[in-house]
């Protein structure tokens, strides 16, 4: 590993290689706030699946990219006269500092859980911080992030199940609420039901400490790679699935669980 030194030259060295593309690059030097936020996100989800996919190498690879973007922003902020990379650096400080008063204060505070419920009041405290419990969860999250990280926030300040177990009743309830406006075919009542049944399921999911989103993505590769192991087993018979009756499929979906599990 680097030491303190090489790391801090490292970064360094990234500053300089910015300045330069900035000056000397044709595609670098136009670049704006507006023009590289869909590549953030693009290399955010990339880190993300890096990440789920345990591959340290383009683990490491990513953060480089995702990094680049911090630099990038800094130095947009920098020739606007509005911040730097220093302001960036000294402003993340600033904040994990007055929000970790067990470490650089005199609070007493042992476990994690007693950590996430004061950041919560300390948000709120925070100069140009939060002015509501859920105002810091970002607008644009996807949804099921969003659902999770508002439930998160409401438990923080003690809105809660007493008991986890009893989610399982408002469950069922959303499930029941769901079945009778399907019955009567109005589709506006039943997407709001079907919100109702999932932002349920994610609480449920969040009070048995199972990340829904984690969750669902791992289903999602398993769907995938049991209709792949389908698909090209089909393609090997000379056939191809629009050929296929459902029982048919579900034979080799069967056999492909077997084989993959």
């Amino acid at each position: 590993m680097n030491t303190r030194e090489q790391k801090i030259e490292a970064f360094g060295r990234l500053l300089d290689v910015m300045d330069e593309l900035r000056l000397k690059c044709p595609w670098d030097k136009v670049q704006t706030n507006e023009s590289l936020r869909a590549n953030t996100v693009e290399e955010t989800y990339e880190l993300v699946d890096a990440i789920i996919n345990k591959d340290n190498e383009n683990i490491k690879k990513e953060l480089g990219d995702l990094l680049l973007h911090v630099v990038f922003y800094s130095k947009i902020g920098e020739e606007k006269q509005a911040f730097d990379v220093a302001d960036v650096c000294n402003a993340i400080c600033e904040k994990l500092i007055f929000r970790h008063p067990h470490v650089f204060g005199d609070a007493h505070t042992r476990t994690a859980q007693a950590v996430e419920r004061s950041w919560e009041q300390i948000k709120l405290k925070e100069k140009g911080g939060n002015k509501t419990v859920l105002e810091g969860v970002p607008s644009l999250l996807p949804s099921l992030i969003k659902a999770y990280r508002i439930q998160d926030k409401a438990r923080n300040v003690g809105f809660d199940w007493n008991k986890r177990y009893d989610v399982w009743d408002k469950v069922d309830e959303e499930l029941g609420e769901l079945k009778t406006e399907i019955e009567q075919l109005d589709a506006d009542k039943m997407e709001g039901e079907f919100g109702d049944l999932l932002f349920s399921v994610i609480n449920a999911a969040r009070l048995y400490k199972v990340n829904p989103d984690n969750a669902l993505e791992r289903t999602n590769r398993k769907f995938i790679n049991r209709f792949n192991y389908m698909e090209k087993k089909v393609k090997d018979q000379g056939r191809s699935l629009n050929e296929m009756s459902l029982e048919e499929m579900e034979e080799i979906w069967q056999e492909a669980k077997r084989t993959m599990e």
